[in-house]
């Protein structure tokens, strides 16, 4: 193994802490815990920004694999994230009839209330 700069032992533990909070956040989601998806926003937050201090010219081998590993996660949790709010569209058009089913009652719209 080659030794590590400066720059690669900081960059390899942060991405090892966000695989683990990638981890945390999928069992997160498979709970709907949304205590645990709020903690884990605010994790990746704070990880991204001690990741991007680091910059990208201090990947080495080691790290692009784990930089891969945690893209990869995060693109999982994106996608089980994207099924969940479908599933709960769905949900929702269903109680109300859909465009179709209840066309004569008015759709709720979402604006801010005027004074």
């Amino acid at each position: 193994m080659a030794a590590l700069t400066m720059s690669e032992a900081p960059l390899a533990a942060s991405l090892r802490q966000m695989i683990a909070v990638l981890q945390d956040e999928r069992q997160a989601l498979a709970a709907l815990d949304a205590d645990g998806l709020i903690g884990s926003a605010r994790d990746k937050e704070a990880l991204c920004d001690a990741i991007a201090a680091i910059g990208p010219d201090a990947l080495d081998g080691e790290t692009r694999v784990l930089a891969e590993t945690a893209r990869q996660l995060n693109e999982v949790n994106r996608r089980v994230r994207n099924l969940l709010a479908a599933n709960v569209a769905a949900r929702i058009e269903a109680l109300g009839g859909g465009r179709r089913g209840l066309g004569h009652l008015p759709r709720a719209t979402y604006a801010p209330a005027r004074s």
